[in-house]
């Protein structure tokens, strides 16, 4: 009996979930589902550019896992552009890393997930004790 997956580590969690081709009825389309962690597999290697070594520390998995992984998500994607299905982002085994965060006016100190966008981006932050907001880098997060 095969052991259970792994929980797979991701900073992005899309809000648009669904793509479909354009002028085509939803009722006429076949979906092609790809899972959470296959998306971030493919946002850490083909849109951030890292190797995959990287993206196998940053997912929490060995290289091979994620090699398997991004295969798997570049296959579905491509059947749906070719075949002219609907792309549905749902389900997996992962969860969202957390990066703690530090006011520097109160000194409250503070978790939150990692904000959509580039991972080294730049984001307004605002502090939920004092209201103040700063700026900061998305890329220094840790995993509880």
């Amino acid at each position: 009996m095969p052991r259970p997956p792994k929980c797979r580590q991701v900073e992005f969690v899309p809000h648009l979930t669904f793509f479909k081709p354009a002028g085509v009825p939803l009722r006429e389309l076949e979906e092609v589902c790809i899972t959470v962690e296959e998306l971030e597999a493919v946002r850490l290697k083909d849109l951030e550019g890292l190797e995959q070594e990287p993206c196998a520390e940053k997912m929490g998995v060995s290289r091979p896992t994620f090699h398997r992984i991004v295969t798997a998500a570049r296959a579905k994607i491509a059947q749906a552009l070719v075949e002219g299905k609907a792309i549905r982002v749902e389900g997996g085994n992962y969860r969202v890393v957390m990066r703690k965060i530090a006011c520097p006016s109160c000194k409250h100190e503070w978790e939150s997930p990692f904000q959509h966008g580039r991972c080294k981006s730049k984001v307004i932050v605002e502090c939920p004790k004092c209201a103040a907001k700063f700026s900061g880098k998305q890329g220094a997060g840790k995993c509880d």
